[in-house]
């Protein structure tokens, strides 16, 4: 094989201006919304313009949520855009996901007279629309589940995959996809080809406490991460979370499986990647920062932009609890009840008005100087942010780490008696799983030069 290169975005959530993002209504939907809206068309406008004269690579992935939730009209847009990276020599591979297509009645936009449904996108129809990205020149395809094989380089093949079915809440392969994937692996095999895939859903968890909620990956991830690895499937990339991240398991054959997502390029974090893949075993990972963007950002870069934008998110829900609690809990689905209004209440108070030095001193841990002002609200929504965007800072030998593990040890008692398990089955350790939420003790999420096998 050769040396193959290519870049790789996702969830670039494309929203057709034209058809309404202000108003009051628009307003409040942006209040608990950590992803750009009327912005989407300025920062992929930006993404194919830097795309289309970047030298390093040919090939362009999309791993899903093309659009912002499955407008035809968006659709349109966006294709126009991929015809021009096309048109500048790229070759482009799109996988689609759950916000490609909606009933007319699942869409929304925002209009004179308020909220709307515009025209939507069946499922159907994806692969026609997006024939000249990917579909069109499969040499194997799985009509059904939207999936595909693609020759990208010399000895090395693209698995597109789509597991868009939910079961439970949770996305999902089929058993007939796995018997297809098992075809392809084998092909490939026979072939003298590397195969590694793209799928929108993760496989493994971003972050350790992410590995925890099966939301957040797929439905039996632990299951479909063995079944890839041991089929020779060592490395996928995929999106969804918005976050920014690459894990690895292991199975019990010594197989692993690189999990490697990728934030939005419409949302903290907003990175591009460059993959070199060097041989069938050695793969560089190298991250580029989404660049600024033409939208009246108040003075701010892209990326303090969206993190500002991500912040007010995490901000809004607490300050809401403190002051319009009926506000959030109907953001959040939670049935009124005066005795839930009053502890969500008495929680936003305490979240938004109590300093670390006031934590520490109730919880008897010594609060390093330099946090003693810091409120518990900056502090957690540092924590978070940090969470999506990877490489999080908040370890040992570090103020904000050493508070971290000091509190966790403080409540390590209560973590024990709570039973929840790890995608294989066993008792997780809530002490170790956060601790490693807030701070990276693994791979470099952003920069990394990964051994398959």
């Amino acid at each position: 094989m050769k040396e193959t290169k290519f870049y790789l975005i996702t969830d670039t959530h494309y929203f057709a201006p034209k058809l309404g993002c202000s108003g009051p209504e628009y307003d409040d939907f942006m209040h608990y919304e950590q992803k750009c809206f009327a912005e989407t068309a300025s920062i992929n406008r930006s993404v194919i313009d830097y795309l289309k004269e970047a030298k390093e690579a040919d090939n362009v992935l999309i791993a899903g949520d093309l659009s912002f939730n499955g407008e035809i009209e968006s659709h349109r847009e966006f294709i126009a855009l991929l015809d021009e990276l096309r048109e500048s020599g790229k070759n482009v591979y799109v996988v689609t996901a759950d916000h490609d297509f909606k009933d007319n009645d699942d869409t929304f936009a925002f209009g004179e007279n308020g909220r709307y449904s515009p025209e939507g996108t069946k499922r159907e129809c994806l692969p026609e629309l997006y024939k000249n990205f990917g579909f069109g020149s499969a040499i194997a395809e799985d009509r059904e589940h939207l999936s595909y094989v693609a020759q990208i380089g010399e000895g090395v093949r693209l698995l597109a995959l789509n597991c868009d079915f939910k079961k439970k809440g949770n996305h999902h392969f089929k058993e007939e996809q796995f018997e297809w994937i098992e075809k392809q692996a084998e092909k490939a095999r026979e072939d003298g080809q590397m195969l590694f895939a793209m799928n929108h859903y993760p496989i493994l968890g971003g972050q350790p406490l992410m590995s925890l909620i099966e939301p957040m990956s797929v439905r039996d991830s632990h299951k479909t991460a063995t079944f890839l690895a041991d089929n020779g499937i060592h490395l996928i990339f995929t999106g969804h979370m918005h976050n920014q991240s690459i894990n690895v398991m292991e199975t019990e054959k010594g197989n692993k499986l690189y999990d490697v997502c990728t934030g939005a390029i419409i949302a903290d974090p907003a990175y591009i990647r460059l993959v070199t893949i060097k041989d069938e075993k050695t793969v560089e990972i190298e991250s580029i920062p989404t660049p600024d963007f033409d939208f009246d950002t108040k003075g701010k870069d892209c990326k303090q932009y969206l993190s500002d934008l991500f912040d007010n998110m995490i901000i809004n829900v607490f300050t809401d609890m403190r002051d319009d609690t009926l506000r959030a809990m109907n953001k959040f689905h939670i049935k009124d009840d005066p005795k839930i209004r009053f502890a969500l209440k008495m929680a936003g108070k305490f979240v938004c008005g109590v300093k670390l030095s006031t934590l520490g001193r109730l919880l008897f841990i010594k609060c390093p100087k330099s946090l003693k002002k810091v409120t518990l609200l900056r502090y957690a929504t540092d924590v978070v942010r940090h969470m999506f965007e990877g490489n999080q800072p908040f370890v040992e030998g570090t103020d904000e780490g050493e508070l971290f593990i000091a509190f966790l040890k403080r409540i390590n008692p209560i973590l024990k008696k709570i039973d929840l398990k790890n995608p294989d089955g066993t008792k997780a350790d809530l002490f170790d799983v956060l601790k490693n939420t807030a701070g990276n003790y693994g791979i470099d999420d952003y920069n990394a030069t990964l051994i398959l096998k």
